[in-house]
């Protein structure tokens, strides 16, 4: 793996240990309100300074971190989980099969994502959960794009010729020769996804559709940050930076990974 992802992977473990120890490592409580110490500017009492209600950005910011992670992983983790599924059954299968899946992927592919989860979360109400399932149900299709192809192209190798001539079923070698055969671009495809959907959590938060105050996110942060623009620049800089700095780890990393797993970069 290149240095430039070994960086990124560096990156995503400082804030998974952010994440982890985040009250720890905050310096306030990140819902306190105080109308004493509204936009007070990056100083040695608050690192990141204060917004328009007097919460402390930095301790905001740690506790986001969490959040942001959260929802990455595990949307993506429901959408990985979808897309595995019904690839690995419509490229093993094939037949009907095959194009029922494939036109229900064409389907979903028919709608612009992101609108999608909008209109989807201004219906059942935005929530932390309720973001996490959604992005998850509607961001499979690649995934089961890109498995369906693996197991299309490692379905007629000896391995599992052998594997089914010895009498072993079909989800037998789905799960245990198959998916693990091709997990490599998978993984490829689960550290894009995650940024993916780091970034989808943000412009939730932004449009006050996502995670909803008082718990901080980098999203609703910036949009609280909208309204003082002119006079508390550092509202929206700090998590603008943060969002940015995560998407931009996770690219690197996926980035490396690709290539690591490259025959011919390799060689």
């Amino acid at each position: 793996m290149n240095r430039i992802a070994l960086f990124g992977f560096g990156i995503i473990l400082a804030l998974t240990l952010i994440a982890v120890f985040a009250p720890f490592i905050a310096t306030h409580d990140p819902t306190e309100i105080s109308l004493e110490r509204t936009l007070v500017p990056p100083s040695t009492g608050y690192f990141f300074g204060t917004d328009s209600l007097g919460r402390d950005i930095f301790s905001r910011m740690v506790y986001a971190a969490r959040i942001a992670l959260l929802i990455g992983l595990i949307a993506y983790g429901i959408a990985s989980l979808i897309g595995v599924f019904l690839g690995s059954i419509s490229g093993y299968f094939g037949g009907k099969i095959d194009t029922i899946i494939t036109q229900l992927i064409n389907i979903m592919l028919c709608f612009p994502t992101f609108f999608l989860i909008l209109s989807v979360v201004a219906i059942v109400g935005p929530s932390i959960v309720n973001i996490m399932i959604i992005i998850g149900l509607t961001s499979w299709m690649g995934m089961a794009r890109l498995i369906r192809a693996e197991i299309l192209s490692l379905k007629t190798r000896e391995f599992v010729l052998a594997a089914r001539a010895l009498g072993a079923s079909n989800f037998y070698i789905i799960i245990k020769h198959l998916i693990p055969n091709g997990i490599g671009p998978v993984l490829v495809s689960f550290v894009f996804g995650v940024a993916g959907a780091v970034l989808t959590e943000a412009g939730l938060s932004f449009l006050g559709l996502g995670v909803q105050p008082p718990n901080p996110s980098w999203g609703n942060i910036l949009m609280e940050g909208k309204a003082v623009l002119g006079v508390g620049w550092w509202v929206i800089l700090f998590p603008g930076l943060a969002i940015l700095v995560t998407v931009l780890a996770f690219n690197l990393l996926g980035e490396g990974i690709r290539d690591a797993l490259n025959p011919r970069l390799r060689s």
